[in-house]
């Protein structure tokens, strides 16, 4: 146990929940050992609190870092944003400038607002939707954030958001007056929502939905929902939070052929640096005027010259290839590393955002002793991989040739039957719990 994991028992005293992120508690990796503070990063790579060296072969920054940490270009502009005065009473010109450029790439759009995070985006649009259409009722699909609206659903029903990436999310703190104001449906599931639609039909104000995360949308899904929304003047939010900027320069809705009124980027937008975008047509954006939707730290000067220079750069360099072909590098030697040493195993998501599980009834613990592997041999790495531009041919061959070994080991345990015997630390969390 090194200063890291010190501190992090600190932490858990004076933070309730140990971290401000769910996704970066240790827990969620490896508990006790995961090294959970940073002293620097470059690239894809990180120094702990001891100075170790890990090539991060995970989320690279929850998927925020799309071309890697402390990127030059991204840095300078931000650098020359502080010299110059990142916040003062007048308003930054980079935030018309950013809206334009926006503009450009997603031609159905007209005029922008802006957040400093994924999740307080997203409840600002869903709170533009209602004022525009003067519903209350949201249906959707997927992960959207910590806000009073999306955990409303599980006021209905404890297990409502279970099958929406992380179980067990409690609903405590909602109001209860927001009970029935928001249903989930399951993605490429026609049935589902058309079933919801029906029920709601008279007071529905958006239909929320990623443009894909694991899969593909359907052609049938995409046309009943265009259909229906487009017929009673339902707002469609597309969260681009975590697809957008993966598979092409904009928002993944572009290629797939979907027609949003908003769409939500954070995330990978701008590096690293806090940045949120409500992006969509005047008819409905300007109902932002009918409410109020204002804070001081939108309007800093960081997260407009960080986005401009982090979308130029994936424009420049052609990031979008190279994510890709590194993600599928990536998910086809989890798959030969497997077939290789008879591991059961499934792999699924899109190339720039890959992950892989165990097909076993111990699969939690396989999970945590392929991490508690993984670390030993230098690598951040759980059973996924978010794709990020500083990540080269060599790292991933380093990667996948760990992998190869890691694999090898955990057959060997898998064949002798003593798992839990290796383990020496608790499994990882599969979803959200208290940890006091």
């Amino acid at each position: 146990m090194g200063k890291s994991q010190e501190l992090y028992n600190k932490a858990k005293k004076l933070i309730p929940g140990g971290t401000q992120l769910l996704s970066k508690r240790p827990e969620m990796f490896l508990p006790d050992l995961w090294p959970a503070y940073y002293s620097k990063a470059k690239g894809c790579q990180i120094w702990d609190l001891d100075n170790n060296q890990y090539t991060d072969m995970s989320y690279m920054g929850i998927g925020s870092c799309i071309l890697g940490y402390a990127e030059e270009t991204v840095n300078t502009a931000v650098k020359n944003a502080i010299d110059s005065g990142n916040m003062t009473t007048l308003n930054a010109p980079e935030e018309v400038e950013l809206a334009e450029l926006l503009c450009d790439l997603h031609p159905w759009a007209d005029e922008v607002r802006y957040a400093r995070s994924g999740g307080e985006s997203m409840a600002i649009a869903v709170r533009i939707a209602r004022a525009k259409t003067q519903k209350d009722v949201v249906l959707f699909c997927g992960y959207h954030g910590w806000h009073d609206w999306y955990l409303a659903a599980n006021l209905a029903d404890d297990e409502a958001l279970d099958g929406h990436l992380i179980p067990g999310l409690s609903p405590r703190g909602v109001p209860r007056g927001l009970k029935g104001t928001s249903f989930p449906f399951k993605y490429n599931d026609v049935d589902s929502f058309l079933a919801l639609y029906e029920e709601h039909k008279d007071n529905i104000a958006a239909v929320v939905m990623e443009p894909l995360r694991n899969v593909y949308p359907d052609k049938d899904f995409i046309d009943v929902i265009h259909k229906k929304t487009k017929d009673n003047d339902v707002v469609l939010i597309v969260d681009e939070i975590t697809a957008g900027w993966r598979l092409n320069v904009g928002g993944a809705h572009l290629i797939l052929g979907i027609q949003p009124d908003i769409a939500v980027f954070g995330k990978a937008i701008s590096n690293g640096f806090p940045m949120g975008v409500i992006l969509g047509k005047k008819e409905v954006m300007d109902a932002a005027q009918d409410t109020f939707i204002s804070s001081t730290y939108w309007t800093d000067r960081i997260g407009f010259v960080s986005s401009l220079a982090t979308i130029r750069a994936l424009q420049k360099n052609n990031v979008v290839e190279h994510l890709g072909k590194m993600g599928k590098k990536v998910q086809e030697g989890w798959i030969e590393a497997a077939r290789i040493h008879g591991l059961d195993i499934y792999v699924d998501g899109i190339y720039p955002l890959g992950h892989f599980g165990f097909n076993h009834e111990k699969a939690i613990l396989l999970k945590t002793l392929f991490t508690k592997l993984m670390l030993e041999k230098g690598f951040l790495a759980t059973t996924a991989f978010y794709a990020s531009y500083a990540q080269k041919e060599d790292d991933v061959q380093r990667y996948l040739k760990a992998v190869n070994e890691v694999f090898s080991t955990l057959a060997g345990y898998i064949n002798a039957n003593d798992i839990e015997t290796h383990l020496e630390t608790p499994v990882c969390h599969s979803g959200f719990s208290r940890l006091t």
